[in-house]
């Protein structure tokens, strides 16, 4: 992996080919495992994969990029990837028609993770759709850690919303939201989040889902004052911090704001200190401008 300011990105990345090990599609989505060996060890909340789509001849020459929903290790040293898959472009739907058996070029893993606190604390889970997918396991370490732990789930309809018992079995609270009403609370996961931060004393968000249900909850947690961890969907074409199509601007420690990779940096980032920015122009006062 290429080497920025003597620092190593993505030093435990690792490409392999790995065995597809199941594919079950649950509700809007497919719900798929990997064998990837030793990999899985390393694989934290919040980094994702890059596959390789359409096979060796085809025209799609790009990686997809997915978050981890879960990442273990078998007790006879099977190292096992699962990943949460809403079959929307030409690349994913190629990935979910994979059979059992069939093989996939993977990097993994890449990104950063969600912080995780040394002493206990109140959190609080937000995921919108299947970007809820690596909540499940950041909520397993929290709890292993003995937090309290809270979680929204939010979805247009009932339909999208990701393993609902999952959820409720992993968190000491959960509210589902759609904006339907199909299921749940009637709206979206930011017209219940000021109540919930009250009521549970919470001291972060940690959340992943569409780039408007972030720059919300942000409004929310900076009004609360309360940290906010959030894994940004910005699309992103090579994964490994090359192509610079994934880049958004970020305040840094130093108050400097800069066009940031979310493959690199990210995804995981402190919402407060994006610059949300609906237009997707480069604002003033970025770094180099």
């Amino acid at each position: 992996m290429a080497e920025i300011g003597g620092q190593m990105i993505n030093a435990r990345a690792v490409q392999l080919s790995a065995e597809i090990i199941s594919n079950k599609k649950v509700g809007a989505y497919h719900h798929m495992v990997f064998a990837v060996g030793e990999v899985a060890a390393n694989c934290r909340p919040g980094n994702f994969v890059a596959i390789s789509v359409g096979g060796a001849s085809s025209s799609l020459v790009l990686r997809r990029a997915f978050a981890i929903y879960r990442a273990s290790l078998r007790s006879d040293g099977m190292g096992l990837l699962e990943l949460v898959i809403a079959p929307q472009g030409s690349g994913s739907k190629w990935l979910v028609a994979q059979e059992p058996g069939d093989r996939v070029d993977l990097i993994a893993p890449l990104g950063t993770a969600f912080g995780i606190p040394k002493e206990p604390i109140n959190a609080l889970l937000v995921g919108g759709g299947y970007g809820s997918a690596p909540l499940f396991s950041l909520a397993e370490t929290l709890k292993a850690r003995g937090c309290r732990v809270d979680m929204v789930l939010g979805a247009s309809t009932a339909g999208k919303i990701y393993a609902p018992l999952e959820g409720k079995r992993s968190v000491n609270s959960l509210t589902i939201t759609t904006d339907d009403g199909s299921a749940g609370i009637a709206g979206r996961v930011s017209d219940v989040l000021p109540n919930l931060i009250a009521e549970h004393e919470v001291d972060v968000i940690y959340s992943c889902g569409p780039m408007a249900m972030l720059e919300a909850i942000t409004l929310i947690s900076q009004k609360a004052d309360v940290l906010h961890q959030c894994s940004v969907e910005e699309s992103m074409a090579c994964g490994i911090g090359v192509c610079m199509t994934c880049v958004l601007p970020v305040e840094g420690d130093d108050g400097v704001i800069r066009m940031t990779r979310s493959c690199v940096e990210g995804p995981v980032m402190d919402g407060n200190k994006v610059l949300w920015n609906k237009s997707r122009e480069i604002p003033d006062g970025v770094w180099g401008k």
